[in-house]
């Protein structure tokens, strides 16, 4: 456990110099990264069908397999992303305030790195790739923990990306990935060498990171997304439907729909089908069964909409659209370490903004708090600058 702990603080150690280093070079050792992953595809490929065979072996779901296969498309996919993010604007050092006290007397609010990023993810190999990426496109560390299925396949890309990047200022120790259940309790107890945890996963395993850590935590557990078809709306459909009875004459090939199918997140295309009375009993139903993360409007009334997006609350809210947009990449984030349904600080997609914190900083002439108080005092003129 010692040792871990020490591992934890070489990540930190990294992500102090990572989060300072110059832009062209996170940009190139994104590129490297890249290369380094297509140069090493046949020993990833060998690992992930070794994964592959154990969980086959093990009596993984199909839904699950696909998403563990670490194939030459997802490859050229992950290549593509990370080369794209390179192209992004540096989210380093962004003024998004900026006003004058008094005469040259100046306060900006920059974004900075938030740190260490711990994060906790499913059997997905292409996106422990994309969240190494985004951690070093915004300067943090990263300290990762994949799905044990796909455990040979993370080690092996953990290994490659370090190599990729041995020779850049900040090293290669940015990055650290950890496999057993040991190594997370040690992560959950890591409050001072890691400054926020993502979770990814069930209801019960985000609520135990939750209970269990001090580290701050953001992230979403079901994605259970509702769509609304109004009335006036285009109708088009082909998913395997579970409905409630009232629905059963008008859907002659569906199932009928039990009530805990409309707290289920299928992974697969089936969906369940309640009837309403009107939009507003839609948006109710949305609010009692949903998980906030993404809910759509299907129609052609412009009023319908409104009251929609006005009234769902949830990160993601679309209007005569798939709710599977909701992805950081489709948003022009690049990638995403995750879906936030948190209120605070990053909710939906969370791409390089949601990696960053902020800084006040306020530079001045020798003023003093003196100077501004008492019945004698200067005022402040507080005039905005950008």
């Amino acid at each position: 456990m010692k040792d871990l702990f020490k591992s934890f603080e070489s990540v930190r150690n990294s992500a102090t110099v990572l989060a300072v280093s110059p832009d062209s070079e996170r940009q190139q050792a994104l590129r490297r990264i890249a290369d380094s992953l297509n140069e090493n595809k046949d020993r990833i490929f060998a690992e992930n069908q070794r994964d592959l065979e154990n969980a086959k072996a093990s009596g993984i779901p199909s839904a699950i397999l696909h998403r563990l296969e670490f194939s030459d498309e997802k490859l050229r996919s992950v290549s593509k992303g990370l080369c794209e993010l390179a192209l992004l604007a540096d989210p380093i050092g962004k003024t998004r305030e900026k006003r004058e006290l008094d005469p040259g007397f100046i306060l900006e609010k920059r974004t900075f790195p938030i740190g260490v990023i711990g994060m906790i993810f499913e059997a997905r190999p292409d996106a422990l790739v994309q969240i190494a990426g985004l951690a070093l496109r915004s300067g943090n560390g990263i300290i990762l923990k994949g799905g044990k299925e796909a455990a040979l396949t993370n080690r092996i890309l953990v290994e490659t990306i370090k190599k990729a990047t041995s020779d850049c200022s900040f090293g290669d120790e940015w990055i650290l990935g950890i496999e057993s259940h040991e190594d997370v309790s040690c992560l959950l107890k890591a409050e001072g060498s890691v400054d926020l945890l993502i979770p990814r996963g069930s209801n019960a395993f985000v609520r135990y990171v939750m209970d269990n850590t001090r580290i701050p935590v953001i992230g979403h557990a079901d994605g259970i997304c509702t769509t609304y078809i109004d009335e006036s709306a285009d109708f088009a459909k082909g998913v395997k439907i579970r409905a409630e009875k009232s629905c059963l004459a008008l859907m002659p090939h569906a199932t009928e729909a039990t009530e805990k199918d409309f707290h289920t997140e299928f992974l697969s295309l089936e969906c369940a089908v309640r009837t309403v009375s009107s939009v507003k009993e839609a948006v109710s139903h949305i609010q009692s069964h949903g998980s906030h993360h993404t809910d759509a409007i299907l129609t052609q009334s412009r009023e319908a909409a409104d009251y929609f997006t006005a009234n769902v609350d949830s990160a993601d809210v679309f209007v005569n659209c798939s709710t599977r947009f909701a992805d950081g990449f489709r948003f022009g984030l690049g990638a995403e370490v995750g879906i936030s349904t948190s209120k605070l600080h990053a909710r939906g997609p969370v791409g390089l903004d949601g990696l960053m914190t902020t800084k006040w900083i306020l530079t001045g002439n020798g003023e003093t708090v003196a100077m501004y108080s008492g019945p004698e005092g200067r005022p402040f003129h507080h005039k905005e600058l950008m």
